[in-house]
């Protein structure tokens, strides 16, 4: 728990965070009363588009409590909400949640088989773990598609530590142990989270419109309804097929396996492979046993067919483990036996899933095998042994095209070289020494042996240099394939990006070769399973179809994304995104319409769910209430079928369902299940028609025969036509790859234009004090723990702190403890100040100067703090608000401890705007200042933004130029006062400053003034950069001053250019205010002005103002004064001591 007020070593107190929590209880009470975040579209007619805001949050999965990173993406949206709801505008902000697809059923099934293994309750073994990933220690990989963008870390690989039993996740997730067994039942899942988290976002002091939230699968009859008519839809516009395809598989569930099924491996799709078929001339030794079965094939698979004609041998691990598995046709593979296990998925086995193994071997047992190989100049090459091969990649069998292959080359030299090599592992001279390097692609700059020459060009002296030969691979592949030529076999003079499918193609016709395909890194399902890849028939929906993909460009160039990293990925998404397996045979979802053995998954039920949200209201009225309370559930419900063999994958069915939100609240009148439609019963399941979401979200035709009234119909439509498009959408950068982008596809292919998404914000993952948030580890929070451990409030002041790119943010409770003193001493303070007898001048007494500069400082922060909400760079907003805003404060307090005292009514426009402008990171404190110690009507939140006085940018730069100088003038006296330095030791103190003198220049002259005036012109303000031959410009305009006449060039650079070098770097980093030649306030009048605030500040009796061009005031000052050194902005001072020493 925090401890804010805790001294180390004593009892801690927690006050201070007790009296945020008692503040945001109230305030978070009158915003309910006053239905504060319930809003409708106008009437027909009313509001513009301008006036309204609808932003979305993906719906969290309902398998767990939500956490710190649910809570830091959900803030983004939070943050602009409040923020366009403090503008003025009509602000919808919905929250359903998901429950489609792998993830509960994996997590109920997991459960029920460590109780039925391990008891009730179970006894766990001390260090059994759960089946991880294999982890894959290779050197640096070269990436076949360049362009691909793939996720560095899997969401459910960071939620779940090894060794995590589910029963434990659910105990450390606050579940009493006599309450866990009833989460064997998948349905219990979605009866118990929803409403958890409904009362933890409500906590958080979110304003969502919980009339309109809901829950996915066909436990929700309107949702159910929603997806099928998407799907229907996107049938009838032929995105919608079923085929054979390869596709991410998991042998346990029995069907594809997606990003959102995955424990590791999100991202990772199919990685295509020729796989060539070597023949076995002779079967010696434990091969023997192979005579007489079947014709013998070695198994190699390549990304690079076209090459095949330089092999001189092929490769195999010594201590890797091979098997000889019933092939096709009476034949027999030998490869590893995980390529064995996805050959079987791709009908490549007589048996799906099931490989008959006939011999067990390791690769020793395979070296020096003779083979005859497709395409290979020689009759026979060998088996040969290659130590850097990994078994989990490939088929552990590889062709050696030394030509073309550092790793290829470099062992075949090892192998020809070192004597003692080729006996440790029996290898004859016959079998490597007549090989040599054969030839095939010339390749600019390498010729036509490319890796032989890159090999020696990087001095690589063995098979051992693995990072070497990574950069070594990269180089040839890369150019090899756009560049090379072919100069052997049939295709010698075409281009190899040419050959490579024709060359395939013919491989495959001849039978010399067959298709093959494995996930391209492990993949390991939520039931534990690893992945293979298998040919599915199923149904796809047709992402990275032409015609399909250039109206998504289209909607991705007018997309808002707020980073050109953003933009970008996206951009690599699109290249490289394609056909996508949208039906799933089991788990929860919503059944394809048409062919009601599979279900929808939940990728694909996620795309354009937004729009559901604009109507769910009107199907929704009772029940919503109850979710916030925890102590009420919702009533056990039955099942309406069971469900059948197969699911609509859910990440398909989830592309579009943004649109869902606008008209969610129409639908189900508050009760986010409806299970058996509408509670009033007005409205029934059955009457919500394809027909009618046409006319609700397409402008179709009024449905004829319809149970739903005209009135309720056309309010449906209303509140779907005002809300969509959604205006922003916030999400983790992980969804660019999958959810972000089938839901620009899923837009594109049904609404038009007019309703295509107008912004995605993402962000990075986060981390808890610099470390990655764990369970297994304890680094973790629930959003439950963090609002009771810190508040609500300083929860949202530390999410808002941790960062706003794409990179990983980090919370740190150092940051949220040191919020909650803040908050509180700024509460005290603003209460302190405006009690009766406090000291304030009373309003309508003159403002000071001090009182204007504050006012004007007040006044930008609101602008600049605008500003950066505007561009949702909410730390940004954070700092300006409340540490700029709050140093502001406390340097006009001390301006003003003199006589005057601070103005009354400066502090209440401060403490006014300071609510306002913070209202969107810290809306209870702000609430609890407006109402209660300001005293003013309504809420602080729909309190309309601060307007008034405009910004006054010269005034600020004046105020900022005294603070400057007095901080200029401190070190100095310092300086002055410290005791002269002897060799002979201490020589006592130098005496105490009395008196200041300080001569100002009035503007920049001779050759400064032309170097300024250079400067000026060659300055690109918004790139912050000067042209590049501004240094020769400015010693050509500065020769021809009169003060430099007689210097020669040499001697005018070294006078000139320091200085121009100096104002250039101060220029990039201020702006370009500070290449003026005079500044646009009057520096002596504005430091007499605040003579009494200077001398107080420096303890100083006695304090001067005056030009340098005022011979009298210079002669009279301590000691002798260069007039030259003076420049706007840097005045010269000189001061008297009190022993006559003069500094």
């Amino acid at each position: 728990m925090s401890a804010p007020d805790a001294k180390e070593g004593g009892p801690q107190n927690f006050a201070r965070r007790d009296q945020l929590l008692s503040i945001q209880a109230e305030a978070q009470g009158k915003w309910k009363d006053g239905k504060v975040f319930e809003v409708d579209a106008p009437a027909e007619g009313a509001g513009t588009p301008d006036e309204k805001f609808f932003g979305t949050f993906p719906y969290p999965y309902m398998n767990g409590m939500l956490h710190l990173g649910h809570a830091f993406s959900l803030s983004k949206l939070e943050f602009a909400s409040a923020y366009h709801r403090l503008l003025g505008k009509r602000v919808l902000f919905p929250q359903g949640f998901h429950c489609t697809g792998m993830p509960i059923k994996a997590c109920a099934d997991r459960l029920d088989r460590e109780l039925t293994k391990f008891g009730n309750p179970p006894v766990f073994p001390a260090e059994e773990d759960e089946p991880s990933a294999p982890v894959e220690a290779a050197p640096a990989e070269v990436k076949t598609d360049p362009t691909k963008f793939t996720s560095k870390k899997s969401k459910a690989g960071a939620k779940k530590g090894a060794g995590s039993y589910q029963y434990q996740i659910l105990q450390k997730s606050g579940i009493p142990d006599e309450d866990i067994p009833a989460f064997r039942d998948t349905l219990h899942w979605l009866d118990f989270f929803p409403p958890h988290a409904v009362k933890d976002i409500d906590a958080m002091g979110c304003g969502v419109d919980w009339r309109r939230s809901f829950i996915t699968t066909d436990i929700n009859p309107f949702y159910d309804s929603f997806v099928r008519w998407q799907f229907n839809t996107l049938k009838k516009l032929g995105k919608v097929v079923k085929d054979k395809r390869f596709a991410v598989f998991s042998p346990l569930d029995g069907q594809p396996c997606a990003d959102h099924d995955r424990a590791s491996g999100e991202g990772v799709g199919p990685q295509d492979y020729t796989l060539v078929k070597m023949k076995a001339l002779e079967l010696p030794g434990k091969l023997a046993a192979l005579e007489g079965k079947g014709t013998v094939f070695f198994m190699a698979a390549t990304l690079r067919p076209e090459t095949m004609y330089g092999q001189t041998n092929c490769w195999a691990l010594p201590d890797g483990d091979y098997v000889a598995v019933r092939g096709l046709n009476e034949e027999i593979y030998i490869l590893a036996a995980r390529a064995a296990l996805n050959l079987s998925y791709q009908e490549k086995l007589p048996e799906t899933g099931k490989v008959e193994v006939l011999l067990e071997m390791k690769g020793q047992d395979l070296m020096g095998v003779p083979l005859s190989s497709s395409n290979a100049v020689h009759e026979r090459v060998y088996v040969l042994p290659l130590l850097t091969i990994l078994m989990n990649k490939g088929t552990g069998v590889v062709t050696s095209v030394p030509s073309d292959s550092p790793d290829d080359y470099m062992a075949l030299q090892d192998l020809k070289k070192k004597p003692k090599l080729r006996e440790k592992f029996g290898i004859l001279d016959e079998w490597v020494l007549p090989f040599d390097v054969i030839p095939i692609i010339d390749v600019p700059e390498y010729g036509n042996m490319c890796a032989v020459k890159v090999c020696e060009d990087m001095k690589i002296q063995s098979q051992n240099d693995s990072e070497k030969l990574a950069e070594a691979k990269g180089l040839v592949y890369l150019k090899g394939f756009n560049e090379g030529i072919m100069c052997a076999g049939p295709y010698a003079g075409r281009k190899v990006s040419e050959v490579k499918p024709i060359v395939r193609a013919d491989m495959l016709a001849a039978g010399q070769a067959m298709v093959y395909s494995e996930p391209e890194k492990p993949v390991m399902s939520r039931s534990g399973d690893e992945c293979v890849v298998a040919l599915t028939d199923q149904w796809y929906l047709v992402y990275g179809e032409d015609e399909w993909r250039a109206i998504t460009q289209e909607a991705l160039n007018q997309l808002e994304c707020y980073s050109d990293e953003c933009k970008n990925q996206f951009q690599a998404c699109l290249a490289w995104l394609n056909q996508w397996a949208c039906s799933r045979s089991f788990g929860l979802g919503t059944r394809v319409p048409w062919d009601k053995d599979f279900l929808i998954e939940s990728l694909s039920d996620s795309t354009i769910y937004m729009a559901y949200y604009t109507v769910a209201h009107v199907l929704q009225d009772v029940l919503i209430e109850s979710l916030s309370d925890s102590t009420i559930y919702m009533a056990d419900y039955t099942v309406a079928h069971v469900l059948q063999d197969v699911l609509i994958e859910s990440l398909s069915d989830s592309a579009i369902f943004m649109a869902d939100y606008t008209v969610a609240h129409v639908l189900q009148e508050g009760d986010m299940y409806c299970k058996s439609g509408s509670p009033s019963g007005t409205i029934k399941p059955e009457d919500v028609t394809d027909e009618v979401w046409d006319y609700v979200l397409l402008g179709g035709a009024l449905p004829t025969g319809c149970g739903i009234s005209e009135m309720t119909l056309a309010k449906m439509r209303r509140e779907f036509e005002y809300w969509y498009p959604f205006d922003l959408r916030v999400s983790g950068k992980d969804l660019i790859q999958n959810h972000l982008s089938f839901s620009l596809y899923t837009h594109t292919a049904i609404f038009p234009k007019e309703r295509w998404p107008r912004s995605f914000r993402t962000n990075g993952h986060l981390m808890l004090n610099s470390a990655k948030m764990a369970k297994s580890t304890g680094n973790f929070k629930t959003l439950r723990e963090a609002i009771q451990e810190y508040s609500a409030d300083a929860m949202r002041w530390a999410l808002a702190d941790a960062g706003d790119t794409m990179e990983d943010a980090n919370f740190e409770t150092s940051t949220a403890n040191a919020a909650i003193l803040r908050i509180t001493k700024e509460l005290a303070w603003v209460e302190e100040s405006l009690a009766p007898g406090a000291g304030l001048r009373e309003a309508g007494s003159p403002l000071t100067l001090p009182d204007r500069i504050f006012m004007n400082e007040i006044t930008i922060a609101a602008v600049r703090t605008r500003e950066m909400y505007d561009k949702m760079l909410f730390r940004e907003a954070l700092k300006i608000a409340a540490y700029d805003l709050g140093n502001a404060r406390d340097t006009y307090r001390f301006a003003t401890a003199g006589a005057e005292g601070m103005s009354r009514e400066v502090i209440l426009r401060y403490v006014e705007v300071s609510a306002k402008i913070l209202s969107p990171i810290t809306p209870h404190t702000s609430e609890h200042v407006w109402s209660n110690i300001l005293g003013e009507a309504g809420s602080v939140l729909v309190s309309g933004w601060p307007t008034g006085l405009e910004p006054d940018y010269v005034m600020q730069r004046a105020a900022r130029y005294v603070e400057v100088q007095i901080a200029a003038m401190r070190k100095l006296i310092i300086k002055a006062e410290a005791p002269p330095k002897s060799k002979k030791g201490p020589t006592g103190p130098a005496g105490k400053v009395i008196h200041g003198s300080v001569f100002v220049a009035d503007k920049f002259i001779g050759w400064q003034e032309k170097t300024l005036l250079v400067l000026q012109s060659a300055f690109d303000a918004k790139a912050k950069t000067f042209a590049p031959d501004v240094n020769t410009r400015v010693i050509k305009t500065c020769s021809a001053d009169e003060s430099l006449a007689g210097k020669n060039e040499k001697q005018v650079k070294q006078t000139v250019l320091p200085f121009a070098k100096f104002m250039m770097e101060t220029a990039v980093l201020e702006g370009p205010q500070v290449l003026d030649v005079k500044l646009p306030f009057d520096e002596c009048e504005m430091l007499r002005t605040n003579l009494d605030y200077v001398k107080r500040a420096l303890h100083l009796p006695s304090l001067t103002i005056a030009h340098v061009t005022d011979a009298d005031a210079v002669a009279a000052a301590a000691h002798p004064i260069d007039a030259t050194a003076a420049y706007p902005g840097n005045p010269i001072t000189s001061f008297t001591l009190e022993a006559k020493h003069v500094a």
